[in-house]
């Protein structure tokens, strides 16, 4: 098919974009409140801020937990919807009910039990070590809402709602803003257009961030529940049995443990690369740290088609209809470079000005501003590589990604980054050359395994 006939089919492109925009919207609102989470923190003091920052890590691990089971349900639900095997699609939902339960509980019980050791694993600051036990310990407890926000929301886009966890998350994170005014800081009074307005605060610091977090945590898990369970997608599991299907679990960790291999191989790739770049001095560090949580928001478009590309792959596979797969594909790639291709130059213009954002410091500025620079021009390729691997994802072939992302993250940019930089001095820039050079070969590797079909192999009843 030819990418002029792909673009004018305008009935896919409308339900592309009603399914990609309230996941961009999603990604925006999160990662607006990230930074204003992060910034209040940080208003309590450095230390704090640190504290938080060292919990980052093990929070992203467990989280993958989540993510990689959703990634499971949302293939085999989604697969059902688009056959029209409702009844298979509540069976699945079912297991989503079964799995949100045991791992929300297994990694609570986890992560509470090594709260106390994981400041020291974490190689953090004696002074800050108490401090971030508790916040971890605090935020840790609720982790079966936490779960419950991840893979129902999941098996919610699988029907084909993807504005209604759009939504929920909007105001959970809504609420962990207002909350992180009433409970980090004390009672103070603000003039507002020469009014005083005082504002009750509980002042508990670093502790009050943990509540607040954790309580945004129960209100979202609760209401995605609520949504799931008594929602009109036609997937609810509502007055079935409550029973274990060994076949159909078996179907959902059969593609969530790759996923899950993936996003641990990704985090643990993602710290030695870090600790490198640490090696590197003060300023290189700074700059690095606030040029990756920049670049970062350039990447919302991407993940939101990856939404739209991992339900819609899942339900065509399911329709059994191998052309409509590869033309939705295609198109959602289009739609991602294009956008991300405008936004790479946007990203490559203006780079002081998003480093302006967070620092004051010139030196910082003009070295995050350069690496931003250099890492503009992968933004296509990262395009390609993300939705692909949403298209992968969707119809079950989570092994290829995570074999994809092991060369490209150890086999690129560590490597390279460890030659650059142990064995040649170099510096930040040829780190970020690095970086590039992983989303490169990533795209490339991704790209091959989409167009040789092999993905496919079983899925159409054919071997190609």
């Amino acid at each position: 098919m030819g990418f002029g006939k792909i673009v004018r089919d305008k009935n896919m492109i409308k339900l592309i974009l009603h399914l990609s925009w309230p996941a961009i919207l999603e990604q925006v609102l999160q990662t607006i409140v990230q930074m204003a989470d992060s910034a209040m923190v940080g208003r309590i003091s450095a230390q704090a801020s640190a504290a938080v920052g060292v919990t980052t890590t093990a929070m992203w691990l467990l989280n993958g937990i989540f993510f990689a089971a959703a990634v499971g349900v949302l293939a085999y639900i989604a697969r059902s919807v688009g056959a029209k095997e409702m009844e298979q699609a509540r069976i699945g939902s079912m297991q989503a009910i079964l799995l949100t339960v045991i791992l929300g509980i297994a990694v609570c019980v986890l992560a509470l039990s090594i709260s106390g050791i994981l400041p020291v694993w974490m190689d953090a600051d004696p002074e800050i070590r108490d401090d971030a036990s508790l916040y971890f310990f605090i935020i840790c407890i609720p982790m079966l809402f936490r779960a419950s926000i991840i893979i129902f929301g999941s098996v919610i886009r699988a029907a084909g709602d993807t504005r209604t966890p759009m939504l929920i998350n909007a105001l959970m994170n809504i609420l962990n803003v207002v909350l992180n005014f009433l409970l980090i800081y004390p009672t103070n009074t603000y003039s507002v257009f020469g009014l005083s307005l005082t504002i009750p605060g509980a002042g508990l610091g670093i502790s009050g961030a943990a509540i607040a977090t954790a309580v945004s945590y129960i209100a979202g898990g609760t209401l995605m529940f609520l949504v799931f369970y008594y929602g009109k997608q036609g997937v609810s599991p509502r007055g079935m049995k409550f029973r274990l299907d060994w076949e159909v679990m078996r179907q959902c960790i059969t593609v969530s443990i790759p996923n899950a291999l993936e996003r641990m191989t990704t985090c643990l790739g993602q710290m030695v690369f870090t600790s490198m770049v640490a090696g590197l001095g003060t300023i290189p560090l700074a700059a690095h740290s606030i040029a990756i949580t920049a670049e970062q928001a350039f990447y919302i478009p991407g993940y939101g088609f990856q939404t739209a590309a991992n339900m819609l792959a899942g339900q065509t596979l399911g329709e059994r209809d191998e052309k409509k797969l590869d033309s939705i594909s295609l198109t959602i790639t289009l739609f991602a470079v294009g956008i991300m291709s405008l936004t790479a130059c946007i990203l490559f213009l203006f780079p002081e000005v998003m480093m302006k954002l967070f620092t004051t410091d010139e030196q910082v500025i003009a070295l995050g501003a350069s690496v931003l620079r250099i890492v503009s021009v992968s933004e296509p390729f990262f395009a390609v590589s993300i939705i692909t691997e949403g298209v992968f994802n969707g119809v079950g072939d989570t092994k290829a990604p995570f074999v994809i992302s092991l060369c490209s993250m150890w086999g690129v940019r560590v490597v390279s980054t460890f030659i650059c930089v142990k064995i040649f001095g170099l510096g930040l820039t040829a780190v970020w050359m690095c970086m590039v050079a992983d989303v490169i070969v990533r795209c490339i590797l991704m790209a091959h395994r989409f167009f040789s079909g092999r993905w496919k192999r079983g899925r159409f009843g054919h071997t190609a």
